[in-house]
């Protein structure tokens, strides 16, 4: 979790490197908890989503530009 990256940056590096020279309270520390926790759900769903993204990748409706009409034309294969 710790590695766990939005937008390059380390979410728990980046939460604690910007708290570095001040004492944490209380509040900080519950705070630093609830994200961490919501990192945590945040990759149990990424998790199923990825098991399920095969499924829904063999149903994607595939386009193909049509050559006399100049526009696109749909079509599953």
């Amino acid at each position: 979790m710790w590695e766990y990256q939005i937008g390059g940056y380390q979410v728990l590096s980046k939460w604690l490197k910007y708290r570095k020279k001040r004492k944490l309270s209380l509040a900080d520390i519950k705070h630093y908890c609830k994200v961490i926790t919501a990192l945590k759900k945040t990759i149990e769903i990424q998790d199923e989503i990825n098991k399920l993204y095969p499924d829904v990748e063999k149903n994607i409706v595939e386009f193909k530009e049509s050559t006399t009409q100049g526009s696109l034309d749909e079509y599953n294969h």
